[in-house]
């Protein structure tokens, strides 16, 4: 678990303010205590707070491409990063890292917003171009990563992993958004992509969000959706062996790290495990 924050001049260049950004990004300490820091350029402030799980060494945020204009904050992991690396070499990219943060400017570069498409993984992640005079914001397909954005009449717009973060601003207003009331009584939770104010909003699973300086903000795109057929048939045994397969191939990629890990496995989900690979080896 990491904590990005930051803050953006959607009409121009105007100062950003170092001691409101550290305000913002500290208050997200609990989510990365092993390193924290800031970016500060011309109508732009990115923060991060680091918990350390791939390329202890050189893989600090912000983060930038080879000629320092494009800085990403990334929370979460790219499982696939080690194959789009070798993907993104050969395309004429040099890595200065092994961290899977890297891999997210240069695939903006090659690719541009269609550059999710190509991440397996868990991420929240917020992307500033300074030759397109972009920023670029995503959220992985099940929302497992949050992200939290708002829009101030100002024309600031602020984003965290966390609402805090925002409210540590000191602009955001904290007008209560009524359905966002009722959702959490009936539901338990606030949905995306309301949250309890009503000036902030959440980033919902699956979309990103482009936003070019001196244009309206847009609403986020959806880049991936479940796809629900029934013109896909597949026996039980094949189900079963495809399962067993892909459960399998996610827990390989998760357990890339560099500092000790742990997993945890029911005894039910054990045994069924075990079951079901011993039906599929006898078929």
């Amino acid at each position: 678990m990491c904590g990005i924050t930051g803050i953006i001049d959607t009409r121009g260049g105007r100062e950003i303010e170092r001691a409101v950004l550290q305000r913002m990004n500290d208050s997200q300490m609990h989510r990365g205590p092993d390193d924290g820091r800031l970016h500060i350029e011309p109508g732009v402030g990115l923060g991060h707070r680091r918990l350390s799980i791939i390329d202890i060494a050189t893989g600090q945020q912000p983060l930038f491409n080879e000629d320092g204009s494009v800085v990403v904050v990334f929370n979460g992991e790219i499982y696939n990063y080690q194959n789009l690396i070798a993907e993104l070499q050969t395309l004429g990219h040099v890595f200065r890292t092994r961290s899977d943060t890297e891999v997210i400017v240069h695939a903006w570069e090659s690719w541009g917003a269609d550059c999710v498409l190509h991440f397996r993984g868990m991420f929240a992640f917020a992307l500033w171009d300074r030759k397109q005079q972009t920023l670029f914001m995503a959220r992985d397909r099940l929302g497992v990563k949050p992200l939290y954005y708002a829009r101030l009449n100002d024309g600031y717009l602020l984003f965290g992993s966390e609402l805090k973060s925002l409210l540590a601003h000191g602009g955001l207003r904290r007008d209560i958004d009524p359905n966002g009331i009722e959702e959490y009584f009936a539901l338990g939770y606030v949905a995306e992509p309301r949250t309890i104010f009503k000036q902030a909003q959440k980033l919902s699973p699956g979309h990103s969000l482009l936003i070019r300086r001196g244009q309206p903000v847009p609403e986020p795109r959806v880049y991936w959706d479940v796809r629900f057929s029934l013109n896909n048939p597949i026996a039980g045994p094949d189900a079963q062996a495809e399962l067993v397969r892909r459960l399998e191939d996610s827990v390989r990629l998760r357990m890339v790290s560099e500092v000790p890990l742990g997993a945890f496995l029911s005894e039910t989900m054990r045994k069924r495990t075990e079951s079901s690979r011993r039906r599929t080896n006898s078929a």
